[in-house]
């Protein structure tokens, strides 16, 4: 075990030096050695599992391999953790600190001392040169460190070095949102005075769940940093929008007002409102002077602005996940322990047999038990009894207010006594995340551009026009058949992404297949929601064929060149999870939340989702930053192991790079080589009989990519990231593969003009025919092709060593004829692929002359000369096709006279 210990009272600094840190080493822990300054432990009550902090009693002090220290050299700011230095197997101690002229008593092998605002620039610094990337949680708490130790490089031990390591952390994603509620920037006295003075006349409104601020301070002259007074007064108080008025005297008979407004409610432009009084500024900080101005008056116009334009603040049945995965208060410790981790939960609902909710088990509560040795005693004796729960109508602030207050991970959502969902801390700082930072900047009819592409968050009304009118018909019919229901509907996936990016559609966009989900809202969604949904609107489409796959939940409306609709795939699910038994099986679905849902998508331009049902019609849901991908023009995997999960990902990625003109994101070609390197697929194939994503759906795949315009890249792409692995390890698209494939588009052209041949199928074939002989029968039955593809494949050698051999051993052209005629035009194709110029000519000239020629006399023409009709006719003809092919005859009367001496 690799620990990282913070001082005794954390702040800023040392938590985020920490968390860099386990970037550095990973699979460590952080350990907090004794409490935390009050805004570190207000931060931690909402992002503590979005870092690895294990307690100091859940620590097994046999198990520690290593210790590292941040922000302090000295033992006794590390509490009872110290001890651990005394550890005889403890031997790996360092230190990292930027303090400096101190002795310190840590006995450690090595220290990193330098003289830097804070420590976490030195952690920032290393992460930088191994070009590692974080994510916005760990640049966030790294980027307050920074801020909080130099006064956002404002004090005199502020270096340009914490000037970079802050811009990188900027591009690594850190929250300036959220770096501004918890940072302190400190006040002059002049400024604490008036401080204690606005907080003693500060007037308060509470509308929707956001509380509005106000405050007129009077003064004898001009106060410079009221800015910074504005932004004390919002941390300190806890409020949502502030206005600072400052009057002071410019002579006996007229003064000068000053208004500095801050606001945090999503919607709310400040700068909207100022402008009236010619002010300005950003939407959440603006500021306005007037002379001879009505305080009053000017506030109250202000606050009847904000009034009205501050919006209806999400509830609790606008975040919870729903179903709620529950266990029984008798299930062991270890069992739990086992639900967390295979759907990725950080805690458990525990109900009883009524399904009542009767306590809450977390992991940190699961740790502990296992810690001590009791795996097998059941959860009732460790669950928290004592619960705070919510409505589905309680409001975002409301339950914000609660996790902090009682430093609470998850609240229940019960509706009238029953557990119809749960609320975490992650889904709390999704919604925060997406209301301070997205939302100003993807409001709807904003645009952004990365790279060369230009992507735009449409209204309803522009969807609407984009799409054809009975397609649009069909989705207003479908969600508001899903609202009868008490349900929320949504369209899913790549119809999402490709009316995002079909913005000149101009109600000619017929998408020809539709992903639907549907999931709860004023009633839960059970597992056969989507089936009822789907029989529903087939009773309104009766031309539409309806298909049902129990085993995934889903169902399917299928219309066939309708008149209206032409040919159209709309599939309806049930918001779902799935887990995968072992890599590249089939996965197992339960029913789930949205979100849930859209995170078991392949990538994050496909986890896209955007609501047709009211309230909130319109919205555009993107838990995953697939729509700032889309601009970034990138293809970006969800999660770690997807590859390892299904290896057919790899191919719909590279499928979608190479259709969109997107690039494949730098970490997810790292997980793409990694699961392509890793041996995991060839273990898997050898321990399970079945592996359809390395059979059926990885045909699939290779049949979208083989039959698209854009083959050729595709194919390129897949062997530049070792992926033809997949189909077999020894499959390299060398340059003798491309060249017969290149052949084959050729003999497609020439013989196949009908196109009566699937040319997938036939690429397919030349890839698994540059494989070794003894493996092209279990490649092409593995990948269940047709059998005349499988027997084709498994004769191909035998085939093509005959015709090596005895095609240059035939002198006259029936020989040659006799030779090949027993192969299909398939089998040809192969063999001259594989073969040399001379021998390919060879075919070819049987193919374009030798194969079209013909007896001077059929059958009717030997019954009229006398012959009877027997098995005879058959050596005849041929004798006559072998003397023509060969020059002996050339017209009737010499093939009557051919016939004549021989029959």
């Amino acid at each position: 075990m690799d620990l990282i210990l913070c001082h005794t009272t954390a702040d800023f600094d040392a938590l985020g030096a920490a968390v860099g840190l386990t970037c550095l080493i990973p699979g460590s822990k952080i350990v907090l050695s004794g409490g935390a300054h009050p805004p570190v432990r207000d931060f931690l009550a909402l992002y503590r599992d979005e870092y690895p902090l294990i307690e100091r009693r859940s620590v097994n002090p046999d198990k520690i391999r290593s210790v590292t220290v941040v922000d302090t050299q000295q033992r006794d700011r590390l509490g009872k953790a110290a001890e651990w230095f005394d550890l005889p197997h403890v031997k790996n101690i360092t230190v990292y600190d930027h303090h400096l002229g101190q002795d310190s008593d840590i006995p450690a092998q090595k220290f990193y001392i330098d003289a830097v605002g804070a420590t976490t620039t030195l952690i920032a610094e290393q992460l930088q040169k191994n070009n590692m990337t974080l994510t916005a949680a760990q640049a966030t708490v790294m980027a307050l460190g920074i801020h909080v130790d130099t006064g956002s490089l404002t004090y005199d031990q502020s270096t340009p070095r914490d000037a970079l390591a802050l811009a990188w952390l900027m591009q690594q994603g850190a929250s300036l949102s959220v770096i501004s509620n918890y940072r302190d920037p400190g006040l002059s006295r002049q400024l604490q005075r008036l401080l204690t003075t606005a907080l003693e006349k500060l007037e308060y409104l509470c509308i929707r769940g956001y509380t509005i601020a106000w405050v007129t301070l009077k003064t004898e002259e001009f106060v410079p940093g009221l800015s910074s007074l504005a932004s004390q007064l919002i941390e300190l108080t806890e409020i949502d929008a502030l206005l600072l008025a400052a009057e002071y005297p410019l002579s006996e008979d007229e003064s000068r007002l000053t208004v500095i407004g801050r606001s945090q409610i999503p919607g709310v432009h400040l700068d909207v409102l100022f402008q009236q009084f010619g002010g300005g500024g950003h939407s959440q900080a603006s500021s306005l002077n007037l002379r001879g101005a009505n305080t009053q008056d000017v506030l109250q116009q202000i606050l009847e602005g904000i009034k009205t334009t501050i919006p209806h603040p999400p509830t609790a049945r606008d975040l919870m996940s729903s179903p709620v995965r529950t266990i029984r208060p008798e299930t062991t410790i270890a069992e739990a322990q086992r639900i967390l981790l295979r759907y990725g939960h950080s805690g458990l609902s525990v109900v009883d047999t009524q399904g009542q909710l009767v306590g809450i088990i977390s992991r940190r509560d699961l740790d502990i038990a296992l810690h001590h040795g009791f795996s097998h005693a059941p959860v009732k004796g460790y669950m928290t009894t004592d619960l705070k729960t919510i409505t589905p109508d309680t409001t975002l602030p409301h339950i914000e207010s609660l996790m902090v207050t009682y430093d609470i991970g998850r609240l229940p959502v019960l509706d009238h006594g029953q557990l119809v969902g749960i609320v975490t801390r992650t889904d709390v700082l999704r919604e925060l995340h997406q209301a301070y930072e997205e939302r100003d900047r993807w409001e709807e009819g904003e645009t952004g551009r990365w790279g060369d592409r230009e992507v735009r968050i449409p209204t309803l009304a522009e969807l609407r026009d984009r799409l054809t009118p009975q397609l649009w018909q069909l989705l207003s019919t479908a969600s508001q058949a899903a609202e009868k229901r008490g349900w929320h509907l949504y369209l899913v996936g790549g119809a999402v992404r490709d009316l995002l990016l079909a913005e000149a559609a101009n109600g000619s966009l017929m998408i020809t297949d539709i992903d639907l989900v549907v999931d709860g809202f004023h009633q839960a969604a059970d597992v056969g929601a989507g089936v009822e949904l789907a029989k529903a609107l087939q009773e309104i489409y009766p031309a539409a064929r309806l298909e049902i796959h129990g085993a995934f939940q889903t169902a399917a409306l299928l219309w066939h060149k309708d008149v209206e609709l032409d040919s159209l795939w709309v599939d309806i699910a049930t918001a779902r999870t799935e887990f995968y038994p072992y890599p590249a099986a089939n996965p197992e679905v339960e029913a789930s939340s949205i979100r849930q849902d859209l995170y078991r998508r392949d990538f994050t331009i496909n986890a896209l989702a955007l609501r047709l049902t009211s309230p909130r019609a319109g919205e555009l849901l993107d838990f995953f930053g697939g729509l700032l991908d889309l601009q970034a023009q990138q293809i970006r995997v969800l999660h770690a192991n997807s590859f390892i999960e299904d290896p057919t990902r790899i191919y719909r990625g590279v499928r979608f790079a190479v259709r969109f003109g997107f690039d494949i994101e730098r970490r997810t070609k790292e997980y793409i080589h990694y699961a392509i390197n890793s041996g995991v697929y060839d273990r898997t194939a050898q321990t399970n009989s079945k592996t359809p994503a390395l059979q059926t759906r990885l045909k699939a795949e290779l049949k979208h990519i083989l039959e698209a315009p854009y083959w050729q890249p595709a194919l390129q792409l897949l062997d530049n990231l070792g992926a033809l692995q997949c189909i077999h390890p020894t499959l390299k698209l060398d340059y003798q593969l491309i060249r017969q494939l290149r052949l084959l588009q050729r003999c497609l052209h020439k013989f196949d003009p009908a196109q009566t041949f699937t040319p997938w199928q036939m690429r397919l074939e030349v890839l698994i025919a540059h494989l070794a002989p003894k493996y092209r029968h279990k490649v092409a039955k593995n990948l269940q092709l047709q059998d005349d593809s499988i027997k084709r494949l498994q004769n191909l050698a035998t085939a093509e060593t005959e015709v090596i051999t005895s095609l240059p051993e035939c002198e006259r052209p029936s020989q040659i004829v006799q030779l090949l005629r027993k192969y299909d035009l398939e089998m040809l194709i192969l063999i001259a692929l594989h073969s040399q110029r001379k021998i390919r000519q060879q075919i070819w000239h049987y193919l374009t002359t030798l194969a079209h020629v013909h007896p001077i006399i059929n059958g009717n023409d030997l019954k009229k000369l006398g012959y009877k009709p027997g098995p005879q006719y058959r050596q005849m003809l041929d004798d006559l096709l072998a003397a023509t092919l060969d020059g002996v005859i050339k017209n009737q009367a010499e093939a009557e006279a051919f016939l004549a001496q021989h029959y």
